[in-house]
């Protein structure tokens, strides 16, 4: 086997790290790959609602110390994904920074199993829903996968 070849899990964080240079909110750039079966079924990153302005040019919407007018890079890769009519179920999600829980709750109504993450994001609760609806959660972010 060729050493110089990327490990599948390394590769679609990669790939969702690049997704993440799309991102339109300066505050936090997210990328996020939707997979299954070693296959990239969609791909989202933060930004403003289609057609709408983009906070680097707009501004940040502010709340609770949130910008509210980007929707996140998980929500836009299920959005794309319904817009195609791809299924998800039974997928994986790569995203360079774990769920909020509100996204947390889409990817796992949309039956993705295994969520991996590169950068914990503020929200632990996932952990104990992600336990309770038997979903897998693996951190990446050490170089090693880390189950949660």
């Amino acid at each position: 086997m060729d050493d110089k070849r990327l490990e599948w899990h390394e590769y679609f964080m990669k790939i969702a790290e690049q997704v993440s240079t799309r991102s339109t909110c300066d505050r936090k750039n997210i990328g996020a790959v939707i997979v299954r079966d070693k296959t990239i079924l969609s791909t989202g990153y933060n930004g403003s609602l289609r057609g709408a302005s983009h906070c680097d040019e707009a501004g940040h919407d502010m709340e609770n110390g949130h910008c509210i007018r980007t929707v996140h890079a998980e929500a836009n890769a299920v959005a794309q994904a319904a817009k195609n009519g791809v299924a998800l179920d039974n997928s994986e999600i790569y995203v360079t920074a774990s769920p909020c829980l509100a996204c947390f709750k889409l990817v796992a109504n949309c039956g993705i199993g295994v969520v991996y993450y590169k950068e914990f994001y503020r929200d632990d609760r996932i952990t104990k829903y992600a336990h309770e609806a038997g979903i897998t959660l693996i951190y990446m972010g050490k170089g090693d996968l880390e189950l949660i």
